[in-house]
């Protein structure tokens, strides 16, 4: 339960009661060849998860799992809408339109002649429906908490499925750097885990001070939207005035591993929310907003309300 920025929940609500309460679309900036040897489907998936989508793709092509591609995991428990390809096994290419999967409908295809990789996404946008009975005794309250996060952003924590079932992924992650026998297939996830607990471990220290969102000597800074950093060896003026409108935000580490080859990397610790929208209805405040790719909705939603 780590530190808010902006002070208590206003109340407990419940995110997911069905998935149209919460729709994630894919915003992927890539112009497409037409042609090539990689069939591009526009997915929407309702309760499915994105590795087992994946899998019937590749089964319904013909071909390795490894040759389906996607930007990033969207949540199992939503309606989401994503871009996979997938390698077309042969020059007559794959049938699509007898493609069948359960909770998933193609919504466009194209051609194009590389294979998606991970984090090739901008970001992601979100329409999230929180429920709650009192939601419209709270709508004054509500509505400045909204206000302030749209102006101030919110702690760009990893959200809690990064962690797994009760922490069960930082357990993973601890025994591979203590040496212990993992599967192949779950040491990146623990690590990763490990990684993000530490970060967060971190962040909290910063919202509990009151510096997560602005600049200390010795920081690194992050330019908005981009994955360029640069080290804060002077706080000049013009820093924290670019702080303060969020052109740049500080980071925090994501430590090295050394004795799995993992070495550091730094990530903000303020995420900004751009677009963001609501209303409110009797039994439910919805939300409309996008973040960029990596981070987390429940993030901003930690900071409304408790889920």
């Amino acid at each position: 339960d780590w530190a808010r920025a902006l002070g208590p929940p206003l109340f407990a609500g419940r995110i997911r009661a069905q998935p149209a309460d919460f729709v994630v679309v894919e915003e992927l900036d890539i112009d497409l060849s037409g042609d090539g040897e990689h069939d591009w489907l526009w997915i929407e998936k309702t309760g499915a998860n994105t590795h087992w989508v994946a899998e019937q793709l590749a089964g319904h092509a013909g071909v390795s799992p490894r040759d389906v591609g996607y930007a990033g995991l969207k949540d199992r428990h939503a309606v989401t809408r994503q871009w996979f390809s997938v390698r077309r096994p042969s020059v007559d290419g794959t049938d699509w339109d007898t493609f069948t999967a359960d909770g998933v409908v193609t919504l466009d295809r194209r051609r194009h002649s590389r294979k998606l990789k991970r984090g090739a996404h901008r970001g992601n946008q979100f329409r999230i429906a929180i429920r709650a009975m009192e939601i419209v005794e709270s709508s004054a309250a509500v509505n400045d908490r909204l206000t302030a996060i749209k102006e101030k952003g919110v702690p760009n924590y990893f959200g809690e499925q990064r962690f797994g079932r009760d922490g069960s992924n930082v357990a993973l992650g601890q025994a591979v750097v203590e040496g212990r026998r993992v599967p192949r297939h779950k040491r990146s996830i623990g690590l990763s885990a490990v990684r993000s607990f530490q970060f967060n471990e971190t962040l909290d220290e910063r919202v509990r001070d009151g510096s997560w969102d602005r600049l200390l000597p010795g920081d690194v800074a992050n330019l908005d939207g981009t994955g360029s950093v640069f080290a804060v060896d002077e706080l000049t003026s013009d820093l924290e005035r670019r702080c303060a409108e969020m052109d740049i935000h500080p980071c925090g580490l994501l430590p090295e591993i050394p004795k799995a080859r993992v070495t550091a990397s730094h990530r903000p610790l303020r995420l900004r929310v751009r677009d963001l929208r609501w209303e409110t209805e009797a039994d439910a405040l919805w939300l409309e907003f996008r973040l960029g790719r990596g981070s987390y909705a429940t993030a901003v939603l930690r900071e409304i309300a408790s889920l």
